[in-house]
């Protein structure tokens, strides 16, 4: 019982145009690929965004305070 042998596969794929036709296969592998060139595009976006962000930000916004210039690590006070 291993993975399934291509005449396997070949049986499946007829069955399921048997059962949704000829029309509605095309129409989902349309749909298909529009969905997934709306991901990559949108993953595209996002990182494109994501670096530029990124790029204006400098790397620290906050000033690093000193023991010196009177700053010191936060007490953990439990009550």
């Amino acid at each position: 019982m291993g993975a399934l042998a291509p005449w396997h596969w070949a049986v499946i794929i007829v069955v399921i145009f048997l059962i949704f036709g000829g029309r509605l296969i095309p129409r989902l592998g349309r749909s298909l690929g529009q969905s997934l060139t709306g991901l990559k595009k949108g993953l595209q976006e996002g990182s494109e965004g994501f670096k530029s962000a990124m790029a204006e930000e400098p790397e620290s916004s906050k000033p690093a305070l000193t023991k010196s210039e009177g700053g010191e690590p936060p007490k953990n006070e439990h009550v």
